[in-house]
């Protein structure tokens, strides 16, 4: 882990935190990991992807009713038959020790998933936030999913709900608040293009990185 350092980045649906991502990864020449990180789980605890993918950033609830949900087999092809009680805690705990074992192995960004708690003990660190203006977050959306207004804004408090629910209860601190992060950006101010630069830069700074 010695020269490795993480870069993990909170967001609003439709600030466009995830391209964000994505380019700032690009730019420092790391790896970038969103929905990745479930396939990785997969693949790794042989359980089902659909099991994490339903319980994406979503807080502890059972995938099927109830606190821990329904006992059933949950096995992806090659794994080892069993069966088992399956809870969205469970899955939290697949998925973090994968985003542990990257942050150790590697640089890279991570979208979401309290990526920032859960490497809260990474020596080299930046947590990052990004928002934006309500008229630019229903653009996007409604551009990306093919919706009218009403159903991106409709879209987009139902996703705000849910990851603030999740970040709150994983990480016991409070999702888009300024003192959880290291740097909070409106994507609106700037742009894409030069909230990455902005970000780039401010990263560079803090973590003491020679490019």
């Amino acid at each position: 882990m010695s020269g490795n350092y993480v870069i993990n980045i909170g967001r609003q649906l439709g600030s466009g935190g995830k391209e964000i991502g994505e380019k700032l990864a690009a730019r420092l020449g790391i790896d970038f990991y969103d929905k990745e990180l479930i396939n990785l789980a997969s693949e790794e605890s042989g359980l089902c992807k659909e099991f994490f993918e339903k319980a994406d950033e979503k807080a502890s609830q059972g995938i099927i009713g109830g606190l821990f949900g329904m006992r059933f087999p949950f096995i992806s092809e090659g794994a080892m038959p069993c069966t088992n009680c399956l809870s969205n805690d469970a899955l939290f705990k697949v998925q973090s020790d994968v985003i542990r074992r990257l942050a150790a192995e590697k640089s890279c960004v991570f979208v979401g998933r309290c990526a920032d708690y859960i490497l809260r003990e990474h020596p080299r660190c930046a947590n990052i936030f990004i928002s934006a203006s309500k008229e630019d977050r229903i653009e996007r959306v409604c551009r990306i999913h093919q919706v009218n207004e009403e159903a991106a804004e409709e879209i987009i408090e139902k996703a705000d709900k849910r990851r603030s629910e999740y970040y709150n209860y994983y990480s016991y601190k409070t999702w888009g608040a300024a003192a959880t992060y290291h740097l909070c950006v409106d994507s609106s101010s700037l742009g894409v293009e030069e909230t990455v630069r902005f970000v780039e830069e401010f990263v560079v700074k803090k973590l003491k990185l020679i490019l």
